[in-house]
């Protein structure tokens, strides 16, 4: 379910994978989308990146600094050459939010527990890493689950991530209304290649 957000576009949509995330390997053709000069049907934008900063501020959260989207963080590392293959749905997040500048959450649906919602969290923190570094909440909109916040469009909860075990998630495209049809063609593009990978994929109504 959603809060009512006057700048969120609803965008998300579920996975089933064929067999265990451990044991699928990303496809050569993945893995070159990982580049910033990768062809895709999706364009980043200066315009995007301002209407997805101002969505994420409405809340109280200044996405700058080390609160900036997920997908500027992709955009620096795929610049320095330092955005490698990490595992098949993670791979496809992220070159998905890299060309089109969509900040992507993804979470493994048997970790986080029922019901997912969607709002603004007023206040609190959780661990990113594996090394337990914590981000702060404040204001900031977030994926609930029936625990607390798992997922966001600055780091996901290391609590929900994606394993090797992972046979099931949901991703969450964190768009701007304003920028309704690219989200929309995002999230298109990322269930063509999903379904390339062939994972079968659910739109979450």
């Amino acid at each position: 379910s959603y809060d009512e957000h006057p700048l969120l576009h609803r965008a998300a949509f579920t996975c089933t994978l064929p067999s265990p995330l451990g044991e699928l390997e990303s496809p050569g053709w993945l893995i070159q989308k990982l580049a910033l000069d990768a062809e895709a049907p999706v364009t980043r934008s200066e315009e995007h990146r301002k209407a997805t900063r101002d969505l994420l501020r409405h809340g109280g959260h200044k996405p700058t600094g080390r609160g900036k989207p997920s997908s500027e963080y992709l955009v620096r590392a795929a610049g320095e050459g330092a955005l490698s293959s990490i595992n098949l749905s993670v791979d496809l997040c992220n070159a998905v939010s890299l060309a089109s500048g969509v900040p992507i959450s993804v979470v493994d649906l048997d970790l986080a527990e029922a019901p997912l919602r969607v709002g603004v969290c007023e206040t609190g923190s959780y661990v990113f890493n594996a090394s337990g570094q914590e981000i702060r909440l404040d204001g900031l909109l977030c994926l609930f689950d029936g625990v607390g916040p798992c997922a966001n469009a600055v780091k996901d909860s290391q609590r929900t991530k994606t394993h090797p075990g992972t046979l099931r998630s949901v991703s969450v495209l964190w768009g701007a209304s304003s920028e309704a049809d690219t989200v929309e063609a995002t999230l298109s593009w990322y269930r063509e290649l999903c379904e390339r990978a062939g994972i079968q994929t659910e739109r979450i109504a």
